[in-house]
């Protein structure tokens, strides 16, 4: 009953300065709010980002001149390298043909795919790519055939269109041997996918591939640069071909041993490590800033005691005057300073999660709850309690029962 007692007391006791107590409950929210909201975010993408990737498949690696994600190095040192040509990138197919498979793709976005007074809205994309596209994506022809080497060589206006754009265009018709137009061209369908879905929230259907012959003839420049999708033959062989690769894109490429790749190489488990470092970096970052945050809330809890210890310094003097022992009354404000510290942090879980939550749901990603980064931050919380209130309750505790009375 001693400790219901206490407890009642310490309630009361909040519950008299409503303001003090709640502005010292909000400087804790805010801390605590900071790190869960952010993990809830990251625990929510991880896994859409490792199951959404694996749409390369695990034996397969891509080449290109451009890093897929870079925060560390400045774009212009990108930028000034030389382009993969397409010149380059064919003979880099052909040294390679017998170890893997190798597709070339370049791609025109934004673009409005039509035929007759049907038009797909302006965001398809236009892929310029060969017959082994089909292979390294992991798509499927649904109906009519794929891309040939043939029509590649022979650059002929041929396309095979995505699910979505064939239910735009051609809705209960059957598309192949049909026109369509995109970008100023017109082109024969021979083909089209298997329904395939979204990745990272966008369609993965709303797309058309031509020959890149085709595409380079029409849309670019020999020079453009081209993007490598090597897939190797297992996931066993997958370091011997990669260093393969390496290897004939440097010869291709006719850099001396000395010289440094200018072109980056990239899998499933490069850019899956790559998240996880700029994940890490968030959570450090918001780790700082929740820690500063509860330190100050920290210092706020140990005032409010303190202004508390000094408001009630007669009723203290009336409690051990009455026998209450030393123990009973640190115990008290040490619960006072805990109780607010755990409400701070009930109220930054709630709305970090619920915060981290709508992030992450906005963001294409899962709903998680990180229950153990949600547990260490109400233990975190009541230790603040406990530390930053000791000393106030330890003053309490040691108030002369007879010049706490005399108090005014």
């Amino acid at each position: 009953m001693l400790i219901v007692e206490i407890l009642r007391l310490a309630l009361a006791a909040l519950n008299a300065n409503k303001l003090r107590s709640s502005l010292t409950i909000l400087g804790i929210s805010v801390g605590v709010f900071s790190v869960i909201g952010v993990m809830t975010v990251i625990a929510g993408l991880r896994g859409q980002v490792e199951a959404n990737l694996t749409v390369l498949g695990s034996a397969s690696f891509q080449i290109s001149k451009y890093p897929a994600i870079s925060f560390s190095d400045p774009r212009e040192r990108f930028r000034n390298r030389r382009d993969i040509t397409y010149p380059m990138a064919d003979r880099f197919k052909e040294m390679m043909r017998d170890s893997a498979k190798v597709n070339l793709a370049i791609y025109r976005r934004g673009q409005r795919v039509i035929n007759g007074d049907r038009k797909t809205n302006p965001n398809t994309l236009l892929i310029g790519t060969d017959e082994n596209y089909i292979t390294t994506q992991n798509y499927d022809v649904a109906f009519g055939r794929n891309l040939s080497a043939e029509d590649v060589a022979l650059g002929r206006p041929i396309c095979v269109i995505g699910d979505e754009v064939a239910k735009v265009l051609f809705p209960n018709e059957d598309p192949l041997g049909r026109l369509v137009r995109v970008a100023g061209q017109n082109y024969t369908v021979v083909g089209q996918f298997v329904a395939k879905g979204t990745r990272f929230g966008q369609s993965m259907d709303n797309l058309v591939i031509t020959p890149i012959t085709r595409w380079l003839a029409i849309y670019g420049r020999a020079w453009r640069s081209i993007g490598i999708t090597v897939q190797s033959p297992s996931q066993v062989e997958l370091a011997a071909t990669q260093d393969k690769a390496i290897g004939v894109m440097r010869l291709v490429r006719e850099l001396e041993p000395e010289d440094g790749n200018d072109f980056e190489v990239f899998s499933n488990d490069s850019l899956i490590e790559s998240f996880n470092k700029i994940a890490d970096v968030i959570t450090i970052g918001a780790f700082v800033i929740s820690a500063i945050a509860l330190l100050a809330a920290g210092v706020g809890v140990m005032n409010i005691m303190l202004v508390s210890v000094t408001e009630r310094t007669k009723e203290i003097g009336v409690r051990k005057s009455i026998g209450a022992k030393q123990k009973n009354i640190l115990m008290q404000f040490l619960i006072e300073a805990v109780i607010l510290s755990l409400i701070g942090g009930l109220a930054g879980v709630a709305i970090g999660v619920a915060g981290g939550s709508a992030v992450a749901v906005f963001m294409k990603g899962a709903l998680v709850m990180p229950w153990g980064w949600v547990i260490a931050g109400l233990l975190v919380c009541g230790g603040i309690g406990v530390v930053f209130g000791f000393y106030p309750a330890w003053k309490a505790a040691r108030l002369d029962p007879i010049e706490a009375l005399r108090y005014e």
